[in-house]
């Protein structure tokens, strides 16, 4: 079973109002969003965990969107492509943020329609980079077959335990929390109280003697426990 999760973007702009309103139009096309009014926190959670998309205001206080993108370029392990948005419609402008590397352009005040098609695009770009495949250690998860392998060992995982599994592996060697597991593995739709405890579980259970993988960080969440040695 292919796993293809909810493509994740970073929302940066310091207008309350207008960033509420993008993250209403992304959550209800089933993007999962996280937030930002700065750019130094901004830069902080790409280089953490990249998202697939960054939309990126021009005009943030502080370190604006162009260093903020010159910075990423300079510093992140991997492409991660960059909507800006600005209400500047000049070439010369256009032609700083190209050159500081941004990836799109999407001019304030526009229609919701147009900033998904353009997120929608920036993310299809940014997965044809990406490997399929994770490796952690001797954990071998393929996205698109949906298969897990423990060095030789075929692991038989599905459903929610599979989705817990990459969004674990994606994030490795960062401790996922609770409230970011319930977003990634449901979005919008609140389980059971116990579900991530049961798909946890079955997870540990499927995974069979290497069920210690999955370690629980007390107080915080959940993440993978592989030596830092594994690549993908």
């Amino acid at each position: 079973m292919p796993i293809v999760p909810a493509p994740r973007i970073l929302v940066v702009d310091d207008h309350a109002a207008l960033r509420s309103q993008i993250v209403s139009v992304l959550e209800s096309a089933g993007w999962r969003v996280e937030e930002a009014s700065d750019g130094r926190l901004a830069l902080q959670m790409v280089l953490e965990q990249p998202p697939d998309v960054l939309l990126l205001d021009l005009g943030l206080p502080g370190l604006d969107g162009l260093n903020v993108c010159a910075q990423l370029r300079e510093r992140a392990d991997r492409h991660v492509p960059v909507l800006m948005l600005t209400a500047r419609d000049t070439l010369s402008d256009k032609g700083r943020g190209f050159a500081a590397g941004a990836d799109d352009y999407l001019l304030k005040p526009f229609a919701s329609e147009e900033l998904l098609w353009r997120c929608q695009a920036l993310a299809r770009r940014g997965e044809l980079g990406r490997s399929p495949v994770l490796q952690r250690g001797a954990l071998r998860i393929d996205r698109r077959s949906g298969e897990v392998h423990s060095g030789d060992r075929l692991v038989e995982v599905n459903g929610h335990a599979l989705r817990l599994l990459v969004a674990l592996a994606e994030a490795w060697p960062r401790t996922l929390s609770r409230s970011e597991l319930l977003q990634q593995l449901w979005s919008d739709e609140p389980p059971a109280s116990d579900a991530l405890r049961s798909h946890l579980y079955t997870l540990r259970q499927n995974l069979g003697e290497d069920q210690h993988l999955v370690k629980t960080v007390h107080g915080v969440g959940l993440r993978l426990d592989v030596p830092d040695d594994g690549g993908g």
